[in-house]
This record gives structure tokens, C-alpha cells and sequence, in this order.
């Protein structure tokens, strides 16, 4: 038996349970080096998500170190550096967990093919996700694009049982020379805005776990009823876990399983947002231009506006519609947004505004530390109109009524907005210290008046949409 290390490349798999690279590269106790390479991919990222990744990094990498092991960090391009640590080890085997974004399987495709022509074996596995894009498909042999039916075709499907913890890595005779993850800045775009949002991170796997356990034991029950009040504590919050793989979408789906057996009401509903992120990979898998074009045919001919003040004052929270204004701040403060408040801010940008829905799908890439290429580009286009199972045309979210219906008592305006108030909350004060200086906001500014009228606003967009369905 080859006693030549294995390299394992760690990308969004930062986690020691149910890891199928891991557990394969582990089987024949042969030398493992865990690789992490800060390459284009990652350097693309927006500045929270880059930022959450390198404590999702430095958690794994101590969780390695404790058991005897460690992470091996590389920046550059990721065949170059592959290529050179496999000369360095005498490595002949390269395992990683599987992306399904465009960037990355382009990556990862010329990877594969130039390590098989190196002789050196290139196996990649699923760990991402409950089912492989393509082995869900329609009965006419297509892919799903509607995603009431794709929820029926996967949801009595066996999902495989989560893969037991992996203990015990085997170290090399020696290890390699490491980069210092400090010198890469991952942080840096984040500014002041750090200090403000890492009170609200739930980082590691330990945390995850205990997340969902606390989850599926007092809010799975209510989740149907009370996951649409943004002031409620009534959501899982795994959406962060999940985008860094420190749990995986099965060990969540068995546990969702578990509770819906024990008569839990709400957990179908939790499995159904399960997988509504399913969903989306699927489609970004066999559609690939969801994350740049409008999916719809004909609606790159809509006449979206561009960069405008009206999208700045939206970025800021200055609309002066305080629903949209308090997500907005939730979003910068905790890294997060509700999910209800998430659909009534880009229905305003897109609808209200006419704005293009890339340019909110960016500002969400830059600000969300659980920020997801296919859910984000899926979301913003199934709101605006242009996406897959998308929100009818017709439907404009009203930030009012919105308001009236999910937080009667304004106990989340209140939450996240400062100005008017005589005793502004801590929350809503935070923003103003996480915001750019260059803002030049204060707690004490007058509120604005709203940046549109809204019956005006729905009245643009509804005459806009039925101009382009003709």
C-alpha cells in the first residue's frame, strides 16, 4: 500500500462530520495533508463573506491542530500551488468536495484533467448538497424549473446517512511550509465594520451543531407560523453554517426528518427551505447564466435603471420606507437579514426602483456573511420577475402593509432604526458604528422622508412589466 500522502483540498467543507473526502483520503491510513489555497475564487469574494471565511478557516484549522494534524495554507493560483505541493510531499492523490457555481466547476474541470495527465489522482465528492444536480430530473429527462415539483420529485428520496466523524488524520513524515493566514488580510475590506458583526457570528462546527440541536428543540415546532416575523427568534440561522460546510445540508436533513417523525409541526416547512437552497444549486448547475443574465427569455430587454442616489440612499438605509430601512441595517450590523425582510428589499429596489437586479444581488455578495452564489442570484431574480418560479410580475411587496402584517408592534423597526427616536436601541445604534466614515451618518440626522411614493413606485413598475409581457 502506497504510504504517499494524499492531499485534501478544503474549500466549503470546513468540518470533520459527514466528510466524504475526508473519510475516502482517511481509509487506508495513509498521510493526509489538508490544503486550504486562497486563490482568484476566494479573492473574488465580497468583503463580509471573504471575512467570515477566514474565521471558518482559522476554527478548522485549530480543530485540526488539536487532534494532531494541521491546515496548510496556500495562496495563488490553485493548480500551480497543487501542482508544487504535490512535488514537495510526493503526494499522488488529490481529494476535494465538490462546487457547483460557475467559477468554480470551470476551476475545478481543468484541475482534474491536469492532474490525470500529471498521473496523479483527482477525485472530487459531494458534500455540498443532498442530491447531485443531475440525478435529479423531470420525467421528460430535463432539468426542474419550477420548484413545487421539484420539491415533490426529491422529497421522499433517500438521503444518505450522514458519514461518522473522521478522528484520526495521519500526518505526513514531514510537514510542508505553511503561508501565515494574517498576511493574506482576508478581514481587510471589512474596515470597522468587523468589530461590529463578529458579535453576531456563530463560527465552527461545535457552534453549528448546537444551533441546530437548539433549533429542532424549542422553534421547529412553530417554524411554519412565526418564521416570517423578522423580530422573532423563530428561524434555524444555519444559512451561515451551511455556506461554509462547518455542517452539512444531510446531517440537517435527518435531523428535520427526525422531528417531522416525532410530529413536530413545522418541520416540513424547515425541509422544505432545505431544500429551496437544493433547488437553487440545481439550477445554477444546469443553467449556469443565472448568476449574470436574466433567466427568463426576454428580459434582458427590460429597461432596468442603473447606479443611481436612489440606490445609494437604498444601500444606506435612507429610503425613508422604515421596513426596508431596518433590514438594510439589520443586513450591515449582524451580517444576516431576515429572510421575509430580504424579499421585501429587493421587491423595493426592483420594483419600486426599477433598478437592476444585479446590482442588489452585489451589494448582498458584499454584506451577507452567509452570502450563497445560487441562492443569492435565485432569490433576486425569482423577486424580480426575471428568474425561475419567479414572483408574478404583478406582485409588488408593500413595505407598509409588509410592516403591518410582520411587525404590528414595531418591534423591529424599532430594532434597527435610530433616528427620531429618544431612546435609540444598542442595535440600532451599532449601525453607526459599523457604517464607512465617508457616510457621514448620525443617530441624531432627522429621518428622511420617503425617496418615492410608493403607490407611485408600484404604479412605474406594474406599467414597465406589462410593456415588456406584451
Amino acid at each position: 500500500m502506497s504510504e504517499k500522502p494524499v492531499i485534501v483540498w478544503l474549500r466549503r467543507d470546513l468540518r470533520l462530520s459527514d466528510h466524504p473526502a475526508l473519510t475516502a483520503a482517511s481509509r487506508f491510513s495513509r498521510p493526509i495533508i489538508p490544503l486550504f489555497i486562497h486563490d482568484d475564487v476566494v479573492e473574488s469574494h465580497g468583503a463580509a463573506p471573504k471575512w467570515r471565511l477566514d474565521l471558518a478557516v482559522q476554527a478548522f484549522s485549530k480543530k485540526l491542530e488539536d487532534m494532531g494534524s494541521r491546515l496548510i495554507l496556500r495562496q495563488g493560483e490553485a493548480l500551480g500551488v497543487l501542482r508544487q505541493l504535490i512535488s514537495e510531499t510526493g503526494a499522488d492523490a488529490v481529494y476535494w468536495s465538490r462546487l457547483y457555481d460557475p467559477h468554480a466547476i470551470a476551476r475545478d474541470t481543468i484541475i482534474k484533467k491536469a492532474l490525470n495527465d500529471d498521473d496523479i489522482k483527482a477525485e472530487s465528492f459531494n458534500s455540498h448538497l443532498l442530491f447531485e444536480p443531475w440525478q435529479i430530473e423531470t420525467k421528460q429527462g430535463g432539468f426542474y424549473r419550477v420548484y413545487s415539483p421539484f420539491w415533490r420529485a426529491v422529497k421522499d428520496r433517500e438521503v444518505a446517512t450522514p458519514l461518522d466523524r473522521v478522528k484520526r488524520l495521519v500526518p505526513p513524515h514531514v510537514w510542508p511550509d505553511s503561508d501565515d493566514r494574517d498576511g493574506w488580510k482576508m478581514g481587510a475590506a471589512m474596515r470597522r465594520g468587523a468589530k461590529v458583526v463578529a458579535d453576531y457570528v456563530c463560527v465552527g462546527e461545535e457552534a453549528a451543531a448546537e444551533r441546530l440541536g437548539l433549533f429542532i428543540e424549542d422553534r421547529v415546532s412553530d417554524y411554519r407560523v412565526r418564521r416570517d416575523f423578522p423580530a422573532v427568534e423563530a428561524t434555524s440561522g444555519l444559512s451561515e453554517n451551511l455556506t461554509y460546510g462547518e455542517i452539512s445540508a444531510r446531517t440537517i436533513w435527518h435531523a428535520g426528518h427526525r422531528a417531522l417523525h416525532e410530529g413536530k409541526a413545522g418541520a416540513e416547512h424547515f425541509l422544505k427551505e432545505l431544500v429551496w437552497r437544493e433547488f437553487a444549486y440545481h439550477l445554477i448547475y444546469h443553467s449556469p447564466e443565472i448568476t449574470c443574465r436574466s433567466w427568463r427569455d426576454g428580459w434582458e430587454q427590460f429597461p432596468w435603471q442603473g447606479e443611481s442616489d436612489l440606490v445609494e440612499a437604498w444601500r444606506r438605509g435612507r429610503t425613508g420606507v422604515p421596513f426596508v430601512d431596518a433590514a438594510m441595517r439589520e443586513m450591515y450590523v449582524t451580517g444576516t437579514m431576515h429572510n421575509r425582510a430580504r424579499m421585501i428589499v429587493a421587491s423595493y429596489l426592483t420594483k419600486h426602483l426599477l433598478t437592476d437586479w444585479r446590482l442588489g444581488m452585489k451589494w448582498f455578495e458584499s454584506c451577507l456573511i452567509d452570502w450563497d452564489p445560487a441562492s443569492n442570484a435565485m432569490g433576486w431574480q425569482w423577486v424580480a420577475g426575471s428568474g425561475p418560479d419567479a414572483a408574478p410580475y404583478f406582485r409588488v411587496f408593500n413595505p407598509e402593509t409588509q410592516a403591518q402584517k410582520f411587525d404590528p408592534e414595531n418591534v423591529y423597526l424599532d430594532r434597527w432604526i435610530a433616528e427620531g427616536r429618544e431612546r435609540p436601541q444598542k442595535q440600532a445604534l451599532r449601525y453607526f458604528d459599523a457604517i464607512p466614515v465617508g457616510w457621514n451618518m448620525s443617530p441624531q440626522d432627522t429621518y428622511p422622508d420617503p425617496i418615492i411614493d410608493l403607490a407611485e413606485g408600484r404604479k412605474s413598475a406594474l406599467i414597465a412589466y406589462e410593456s415588456l409581457r406584451k
